[in-house]
């Protein structure tokens, strides 16, 4: 299978579970479907056979700038490095909502901050601790339910 045609893959395969969390995060199926660990694991196999075959034995690697730059010239890299970014952008979408669920922030707050999550990774993260803290005035991610 080509990288181009894994790539459209791994971007077509997260695309239903970002719109459930942005359009149904209270739907039993976005329940069952999205905080399952069953894409993230998927995408996680597909990872650990690229990084496999691309990281281990060839030229670059991850002890300087001008490594990470030299292992990323390598489609196969660039390919794990990118699931890299689908399953833990995903994970950390999915957790937004649960959290924002749980403190009840009201949903329509939070959609922007997915949308950023899932463009933008770590600017939606930081968007919605943001927005997590001006409506909670609290750092701690602890995971205990919200004072009704």
């Amino acid at each position: 299978m080509s990288m181009d045609t894994l790539f459209s893959i791994c971007n077509f395969a997260v695309l239903p579970f970002w719109i459930l969390l942005l359009f149904a995060p209270g739907w039993k199926w976005t329940q069952r479907i999205v905080h399952t660990f069953m894409l993230p694991m998927a995408l996680a196999v597909v990872y650990l056979v690229l990084a496999v075959m691309n990281f281990f034995g060839g030229e670059g690697g991850f002890g300087s700038l001008e490594g990470v730059m030299t292992l990323f010239e390598e489609p196969g890299a660039v390919m794990a490095g990118w699931i890299h970014y689908l399953v833990f952008d995903l994970f950390i979408g999915a957790w937004e909502v649960r959290d924002a669920r749980r403190l009840k922030i009201p949903h329509l707050a939070v959609m922007p901050c997915l949308v950023f999550t899932f463009m933008l990774g770590p600017v939606g993260l930081l968007l919605y601790l943001i927005l997590r803290w001006s409506m909670r005035r609290a750092f701690v991610l602890d995971e205990t339910p919200a004072a009704a």
